[in-house]
């Protein structure tokens, strides 16, 4: 269940909430991605130590190790994993279809869903809009995505156009799956389920594909494939345009997106949702995100006697007591505490970065 709480007068940024089996969450909000079922480096019990609160699953990958037969078994990915919070689960597609848009060799997409070889074992499989929901269902998740067809941006019109018509075919099947998996299973408090947005960069296919989405009906609607050009610009235009055909009391996905930057602008534009390996993964290479937004390379040697905190404002005592020297010297050797307090810091960044995000609005300053 998700309720608007609050508009911004300045912009459409807007504060909501989202109910559901494993507690609530406010929007706007950051989800770090837990793609194999854990965010690299870091323990459930350290993320709740930073007050997160909702994680991404990719259903391809655990879908292929350790299979959702197993996590079934264990009681649902809640279980397997240990983690009393929230989970969305992706459907996966935009891993199938990066590949296979890029290598038409590793695989076939047809209207039946997507043949490709697993890059586990090189076996041979298959993934249809049914198959996905039911293995997110499996999962016992939270909120599930609809299984897409995501072409790159720079794709012809005619190429995305085909990619929009299977969307919305897909989006149709994974409906009637939907309800049949609740039905079955007796599901007092659903997952919610949010259904893609293609069209790359024609906003008349965009137009339509969410128009026609909207007629089947969805929980929340994402924004697919890149949000930025090929120049790595910012698609203000497409992503204010699309999230204006999203009704108000519909949740609006901002798949992927991104960095501080990009994040602030999608949800001044309305947006309420995001997830990106940015953080982790930009943490992995020593790039740390510090207060009022500035960004260091602690690997860099005017760090290597810097003898100040990591973050002296953080919730953590590892990033209040350990030095920045020592995390540069963690670095140079490759231990991996590195890229654990690394990614720590990041995503207290980030998390910090929303909830200012979200008293801005209720202040009408965002």
């Amino acid at each position: 269940m998700f309720k608007v709480l609050k508009k911004s007068k300045l912009s459409k940024a807007r504060l909501g909430l989202i109910k559901t089996a494993h507690g609530a969450i406010e929007t706007p909000f950051f989800m770090p991605d837990a793609t194999r079922g854990a965010v690299k480096y870091l323990s459930g019990q350290e993320l709740e130590k930073l007050g997160l609160k909702c994680m991404v699953a990719n259903t391809l990958h655990l879908f292929l190790r350790p299979g959702v037969k197993l996590i079934k078994q264990a009681g649902g990915l809640h279980n397997f994993i240990n983690w009393p919070g929230l989970i969305l689960s992706d459907s996966g597609g935009y891993q199938i279809f990066s590949l296979l848009h890029k290598n038409q060799r590793a695989g076939q997409i047809t209207d039946q869903g997507a043949k490709f070889k697993s890059p586990v074992d090189g076996s041979g499989l298959e993934l249809t809009p049914e198959q996905s929901i039911k293995a997110q269902f499996d999962l016992g998740v939270d909120m599930m995505v609809c299984f897409d067809d995501c072409p790159p941006n720079d794709y012809a019109d005619g190429k995305i156009k085909i990619a929009v018509e299977r969307t919305i075919k897909w989006a149709e099947r994974c409906a009637r799956e939907f309800k049949k998996q609740i039905k079955a299973r007796r599901l007092k408090r659903p997952p919610l389920l949010f259904a893609v947005i293609q069209g790359g960069h024609n906003q008349a296919l965009r137009k339509y594909c969410a128009q026609e989405l909207i007629k089947i009906g969805f929980d929340g609607y994402g924004f697919g494939a890149r949000h930025i050009d090929s120049g790595g610009n910012f698609m203000a235009g497409i992503l204010r345009r699309t999230a204006s055909l999203i009704s108000e009391d519909k949740l609006r996905f901002g798949l992927g997106i991104g960095t501080p930057e990009d994040i602030i602008k999608a949800i001044r534009l309305g947006w309420d949702m995001f997830d990106c390996v940015i953080p982790t993964r930009e943490g992995r290479h020593g790039r740390l995100y510090l207060r009022k937004r500035q960004t260091i390379n602690i690997t860099n040697a005017k760090f290597a006697r810097d003898f100040s905190p990591i973050n002296a404002d953080s919730r953590l005592a590892e990033l209040k007591n350990y030095s920045k020297a020592y995390l540069h010297y963690l670095f140079k050797i490759s231990e991996p505490l590195a890229a654990r307090l690394a990614s720590l810091n990041n995503l207290e960044f980030y998390l910090k970065l929303l909830s200012e995000a979200r008293e801005l609005i209720k202040k009408d300053k965002l």
